[in-house]
């Protein structure tokens, strides 16, 4: 086995024990208790996209090192790899866990969602190469943190309240910023550089960036509705 693949299991072991023990960490309140598992997978996600290093390595990186904006097939910053190998590991659990929690027209665009990510990143694990491009898509995760407190927020039973209204705010204001504007950066770098890309990689991450799109307006459009139309 690859170390990367060593590190996809690890990870994928870390945040199924994670899950498992967060009820304790963190006992859920009357209102989520009839969804037990849904607390904790919330929590769980938001410990992934609180990682340090994903703050850390991704938007500092590309700052120090600008010619990563240039090249993310081939070059990437030390530690690039083992967090998007962790980063497999970690959708892989959250797929196990709808999967088997979850009815499948409750979650199917979660799922669908999933299996994109860990096919595109599987690829950069696997091949050494792209890394660079998933450390881009890792930028979303600044705003899942706000997309996640918003959850426990809502099952929690505070809606009205001042910290639910300023992480709507927030929450807003990093998805265009992390995720559509991020998602038209990357796909206007796979277009500019598609001479570059052998033809099975750039069909893969042609696929991924039309699927990911739409969902992504989609959602803003819902949030956008549900926090600030009704």
């Amino acid at each position: 086995l690859s170390p990367g693949l060593l590190v996809v299991a690890g990870s994928f072991a870390a945040f199924r024990l994670l899950n498992r023990g967060l009820e304790r960490l963190v006992p859920p309140p009357p209102s989520a208790r009839r969804n037990r598992w849904k607390w904790r997978n919330i929590w769980t996600s938001l410990a992934h996209s609180a990682l340090p290093d994903t703050h850390n390595l991704c938007p500092r990186r590309f700052y120090l090192h600008p010619e990563l904006s240039k090249d993310l097939v081939g070059t990437h910053p030390p530690g690039a790899h083992s967090l998007v190998a962790v980063s497999v590991g970690y959708f892989l659990e959250d797929f196990v866990d709808m999967l088997c929690n979850q009815k499948l027209h409750q979650s199917w665009e979660l799922l669908f969602h999933h299996s994109v990510v860990i096919v595109c990143f599987g690829i950069a694990v696997l091949l050494h190469q792209y890394v660079g491009f998933a450390l881009v898509a890792l930028l979303v995760e600044i705003n899942s943190i706000f997309l996640h407190l918003r959850q426990i927020l809502l099952m929690a039973n505070l809606v009205h309240t001042t910290c639910y209204r300023l992480n709507s705010v927030i929450n807003l204001g990093t998805y265009v910023v992390f995720r559509i504007a991020t998602l038209a950066w990357m796909t206007r770098w796979l277009f500019l550089n598609r001479q570059n890309v052998p033809p099975a990689t750039y069909a893969v991450g042609t696929v991924g960036m039309a699927i990911m799109t739409p969902m992504n307006i989609i959602l803003f459009y819902r949030l956008l509705r549900s926090d600030f139309f009704k």
